[in-house]
């Protein structure tokens, strides 16, 4: 590129971007649901909420589509990492688990937030 071209695309550098902000929309992160609106009710939600959700988000649980064994597995892994449950609650947790998230239940829509459907929305036009 010749001088004179990168000196005039240099100037019109400042033109462009303020154009370019005008049409772009800012990004803005979803509200989270709280942690106890994400997983279904039942008698070890609460331990579920505080042992699973202190690492990661609810989602991952949500996603998840496990026989009681794999569930077990899991567990036992995350006790291992430093995820806190009780031996008392040891099972209890992982038939929870195994009632709301096993492979015979259905697939987890994932919410959508309305940028991602206005973004959906442009790419079908």
């Amino acid at each position: 590129m010749s001088h004179k071209k990168l000196s005039a695309a240099l100037a019109l550098a400042p033109f462009m971007l303020a154009t370019m902000s005008s049409f772009t929309a800012p990004v803005q992160k979803p509200e989270s649901p709280k942690a106890t609106d994400d997983l279904p009710s039942g008698p070890m939600q609460a331990k579920a909420t505080t042992s699973c959700l202190e690492c990661h988000e609810a989602r991952i649980i949500l996603q998840q589509r496990l026989s009681k064994a794999a569930w077990a597995r899991e567990v036992d892994k995350m006790v291992k990492w430093g995820a806190v449950v009780d031996t008392d609650d040891h099972d209890g947790l992982i038939d929870y688990l195994t009632t709301n998230f096993s492979p015979d239940k259905p697939s987890y829509e994932p919410p959508r937030s309305s940028f991602e459907k206005s973004v959906a929305t442009q790419k079908s036009k």
